[in-house]
């Protein structure tokens, strides 16, 4: 991959799971209705993710933890899928949250969430 693209790949990386991950502060309650019912603490959970894209986002910035942080955001998007899976069972619709039709939910989990783990995977060094 030439490395213009890989690096320009690597800082919209970043840039994403940064916000990604501050967002999971600014508006915890969007958040809420995607942990599934049948786990503990969802405000808990919501912190500890959003932090954890924090400072995977961080990782990937750093050429010398940049590979272990893209695996960390490979296994974090492999763990977020019952998320997805659970949002598609409820109906793709959480009150006060996120609504969608539920071609857009598969979408998101077929499509979209395969793409975020190629993407960080591209920027593996």
């Amino acid at each position: 991959m030439a490395t213009n693209l890989k690096k320009n790949l690597r800082i919209a990386l970043v840039a994403f799971y940064v916000v990604a991950g501050t967002y999971h502060f600014i508006n915890p309650a969007f958040y809420h209705g995607l942990i599934p019912d049948y786990l503990p603490f969802p405000r808990m959970i919501n912190y500890l993710a959003g932090g954890i894209e924090l400072m995977l986002a961080l990782g990937v910035a750093i050429k010398k933890t940049r590979s272990i942080a893209v695996i960390g955001l490979v296994l974090m998007l492999v763990v977020f899928i019952p998320s997805h899976v659970y949002f598609i069972r409820i109906g793709s619709c959480i009150e006060n949250s996120i609504c969608v039709s539920p071609w857009v939910a598969w979408f998101r989990l077929l499509i979209i969430h395969p793409l975020l783990i190629l993407w960080a995977w591209a920027v593996k060094d």
